[in-house]
């Protein structure tokens, strides 16, 4: 190996990688840090990666392309992971993935590395996705590799290694290993390894208690174009925008938290913690404008396929051909879905109250409890029990 790029994100585990790979592969390392909304500063990283003495340095705000080609994509399905789950690790692995990729190619490097352990879906999703891109790719994965098994031999090491670290940040740093994007934050470890105990408060970080939620609620409305949305209380806004937007308003409603025992890929069943503010009020706007626009067994297909298409993004096959054909059925079925959803958010709930469409599908004179004009004749309904019966009944007959 003579050069390698490693997604890096300058705290402790990725700052002793730097120092690993170099000892252990005798290599150049590149480092590769995204900006997908972690709510962090990333340019500090710069300075460590100076101080590791590595050379070329790639700090990118992919904000944008993250929730534009990621998260909007994913949210036309209605996606979500054994009926609880959002997916906001998952949905993120394959942007870093094919950047990691597309830097190497650019630097000729001779693989690339993450910081992933060997027990969790983050290494299937960076590696399986990886090679989707590119076959030849080398991946070195140091979990996987050396001998470092705690967090105090990782310090040991550092110390051993002259390589800074920020003790002050350490000594405060949360017990959880927690994971944050524009879609969510999550929380794993700690206390939360056994799944009878509640989470402790202050674990949280985006969201108010639902208790302590206003006592007011806020009413919002969210224009759809496509299946997308575009613009909150009639204010355009970019893909990013629109999550940085409804972070803020339903965290500060108590809205987004869920408290989760999901199937890893790699075998193991898993406790996490999660805050997704701005994809739960997504997902409930994206199913009230469907309602109101989509055919009946377009919208039942979608819903049958989508725990397929959500497994696809939990197990790292976002650059999958199955995920890409499924995704052309998705997007084909969005032409309708344009509107605006009325949402009311109350300590914690999210709740629809209105929704309006050029391609609204619903109509009154025929769904009306009043006099429809002769719009629908009920004595067809007879025909139509009778003909859905024939099977019952020709199966009684045989009793």
């Amino acid at each position: 190996m003579n050069k390698v790029v490693l997604a890096y994100s300058g705290g402790l585990d990725t700052s002793i990688i730097v120092k690993w790979l170099q000892d252990t592969y005798k290599c150049e390392v590149v480092t590769f840090t995204a900006n997908i909304g972690q709510g962090e500063e990333v340019e500090p990283a710069r300075a460590k990666a100076v101080a590791a003495g590595v050379k070329e340095i790639y700090i990118e705000d992919l904000r944008e392309e993250f929730a534009r080609d990621f998260v909007f994509p994913m949210f036309r399905a209605n996606t979500i992971y054994e009926g609880e789950y959002l997916l906001g690790t998952s949905i993120a692995r394959p942007l870093i993935s094919k950047r990691l990729v597309e830097i190497a190619a650019e630097v000729g490097a001779d693989a690339i590395s993450h910081g992933a352990t060997g027990k969790g879906n983050d290494q299937v999703r960076f590696e399986l996705n990886a090679y989707a891109l590119n076959s030849d790719i080398n991946v070195i994965a140091p979990w996987r590799e050396w001998d470092l098994s705690s967090r105090e031999s990782l310090m040991n090491y550092a110390e051993k290694h002259g390589i800074e670290i920020d003790h002050k940040k350490q000594s405060k740093k949360s017990p959880y290993s927690m994971d944050a994007n524009l879609l969510h934050i999550s929380y794993e470890g700690d206390i939360l390894e056994d799944p009878w105990q509640e989470p402790e408060e202050d674990m949280w970080l985006w969201t108010v208690s639902p208790e302590n939620a206003p006592d007011k609620p806020e009413y919002v409305d969210i224009r759809f174009e496509k299946g997308d949305i575009v613009a909150i209380n009639a204010k355009s806004m970019s893909p990013a925008s629109v999550m940085e937007d409804l972070n803020k308003r339903a965290g500060a409603h108590g809205i987004g938290r869920d408290d989760i025992v999901e199937n890893r890929f790699v075998g193991m069943k898993s406790r996490g913690c999660y805050e997704t503010p701005a994809g739960t009020v997504m997902l409930k706007a994206h199913r009230a404008m469907e309602s109101l626009t989509l055919d009946r067994e377009a919208a039942h297909l979608k819903d049958e396929l989508m725990p397929k298409y959500a497994n696809m993004i939990y197990n790292g096959f976002w650059f999958a051909p199955e995920r890409e054909m499924l995704q052309a059925a998705i997007d084909q079925t969005q032409e309708v879905v344009n509107g605006v959803v009325r949402l009311k958010l109350y300590k914690g709930s999210v709740t629809v109250v209105g929704r309006s469409s050029e391609n609204s599908l619903f109509n009154e004179k025929i769904a009306t409890f009043e006099d429809d004009g002769g719009a629908y004749d009920q004595k067809d309904a007879a025909g139509f029990i009778k003909l859905n019966a024939l099977r019952l009944r020709l199966k009684s007959i045989k009793k």
